[in-house]
């Protein structure tokens, strides 16, 4: 089942050790190289993802959306940033999560029970996922032959149960 992945752009980019030497180049290289990854995986999970890049800078009044490979980008408009916008939609995310590692946003993202993922760990798992498409390996197959139940020896809580099975479904 698709989920909906809303992420924080420039985060996602700052973080990576691959997107950061496009971002060097200039800003532009590094939002499209993002943006190229992003499609390629959800071309294979298929999930919903919304991108969210900062505009507090630019000249326009409201927040501008725009799809590219089936992906919604979003810069924010003149004097809001990422991280407010991105807040300010958490309490209406069901069924996803907020990518970013950005302490603030995952710290709001708990208080109102949306999981969050760091930027690497989203990274290794979009890598996996695309590693694993280019191999022809189905991943659903590979994640349930991975994790085997032993018994209830101890139940996770509501909170650990909700970001298992998300994280199974990245």
């Amino acid at each position: 089942m698709p989920l909906k992945l809303l992420i924080d752009g420039y985060n996602v980019i700052k973080q990576s050790p691959s997107l950061r030497q496009f971002d060097a180049l200039d800003l532009e290289s590094g939002r499209e190289a993002l943006l190229e990854r992003l499609a390629a995986y959800r071309r294979v999970r298929g999930h919903k993802i919304t991108v969210v890049f900062d505009g507090w800078g630019s000249s326009h009044l409201a927040s501008r959306d725009m799809s590219q490979g089936g992906i919604t980008v979003v810069f924010t408009k003149k004097g809001e940033t990422a991280d407010e916008w991105i807040m300010r939609r958490l309490g209406d995310l069901r069924e996803g999560a907020v990518v970013t590692s950005d302490r603030g946003i995952k710290a709001y993202a708990e208080r109102v029970g949306v999981p969050s993922i760091s930027s690497g760990e989203f990274e290794r798992k979009m890598d996996e996922a695309l590693y694993a498409d280019l191999k022809g390996i189905d991943l659903d197959e590979m994640e349930s032959a991975r994790y085997v139940e032993k018994g209830p020896a101890r139940r996770l809580s509501k909170k650990e149960r909700k970001k298992k099975s998300l994280w199974e479904r990245l």
